[in-house]
């Protein structure tokens, strides 16, 4: 299964449709956004493809994001998320807390720990679980990035959104 891998989008609708419409060129299965999304408003823009996302420190208006998400048949699982793909289990956390990510990280207890939080992309395999942090769609300046995770061969990789 391929995943596509997003973060930090903190508004920059230009941005989010690039990110929706490369994930829809690779034929993702699904989108998991760690968060970070700022306005409900650009929830909107994610209508497309399968997201599931988490909530970020820079999410306020919870109750609208709900609303927004389920306007798109999205799915918002609060501050952390955990589930399978081709019998490896991933977790989503925004990574606010540095300790909190590295921690999912050495448990063990997941192949695969998604953050976002540092608008810094990252994919470091340390004795085989995979942490990835596919940057900032938004870009801050520079060019966006998002990741693409295959859950069959425990591989991602980065990407700039042009």
């Amino acid at each position: 299964m391929l995943i596509g891998i997003c973060s930090d989008s903190h508004d920059n609708v230009p941005n989010i449709k690039k990110a929706v419409s490369f994930f829809n060129s690779q034929n993702v299965s699904k989108v998991v956004h760690a968060g970070d999304y700022c306005s409900p408003f650009t929830i909107q823009h994610f209508n497309g493809v399968n997201l599931h996302g988490i909530l970020g420190n820079n999410d306020g208006d919870i109750f609208l994001l709900m609303k927004k998400f389920g306007e798109i048949n999205a799915s918002l699982h609060g501050e952390f998320y955990r589930f399978e793909a081709d019998s490896r289990i991933l977790a989503v956390y925004h990574g606010t807390v540095s300790e909190i990510s590295q921690s999912l990280t050495e448990s063990k207890r997941y192949d695969v720990v998604i953050s976002g939080h540092t608008h810094e992309a990252l994919v470091n395999n340390k004795d085989g679980v995979l942490s990835v942090n596919p940057g900032t769609v938004h870009g801050f300046g520079g060019a966006g990035t998002v990741a693409i995770y295959d859950s069959e061969l425990h591989e991602a990789s980065i990407h700039k959104l042009s």
